[in-house]
């Protein structure tokens, strides 16, 4: 059996670990909060367990985890209705450019051309499986050009 996961990314390295470990996660509009006060932007999402695959036959599997980013100077939201709470976004990867080292943009891209851009003084974030899991109806896939 497959332990809660708990991730730390403190480099673009450690980030792609965790891109990774959330893509094709989904969460609602509502999930997402920025803590303008407190420097931190959190989503809480359902993502898809890719570390329990394998040939074996595992059981597919959705567990509900915690995703937040600190050090966040400011936010930009294009291609998703702040409003509309209870649409759900597919989160496809999250990215980092280097700005003025530390520093930089942290990118949450998402299916359907959302996205949300953090400016962060560095990276620091920290991704952590809460209570919940259940079994995914189906694996997510995507399309090849």
């Amino acid at each position: 059996m497959m332990r809660d996961l708990k991730l730390v990314a403190l480099d673009a390295d450690d980030l792609q670990v965790i891109s990774s470990c959330c893509q094709d996660a989904v969460l609602k509009v509502g999930d997402l909060d920025y803590l303008a006060a407190d420097g931190r932007f959190v989503l809480v999402m359902n993502r898809f367990a890719w570390e329990t695959r394998n040939d074996a036959g595992t059981q597919n599997e959705r567990r509900r985890s915690v995703l937040h980013f600190d050090r966040v100077s400011g936010v930009k939201v294009s291609g998703i209705n702040r409003a509309a709470k209870d649409t759900v976004l597919s989160l496809l990867a999250i990215l980092f450019e280097v700005g003025d080292e530390p520093a930089g943009t942290v990118e949450l891209v998402f299916a359907g051309d959302g996205g949300i851009r953090l400016q962060v003084e560095c990276i620091e974030a920290q991704m952590s499986d809460l209570p919940g899991r259940w079994e995914a109806k189906s694996v997510p896939s995507h399309e090849q050009e």
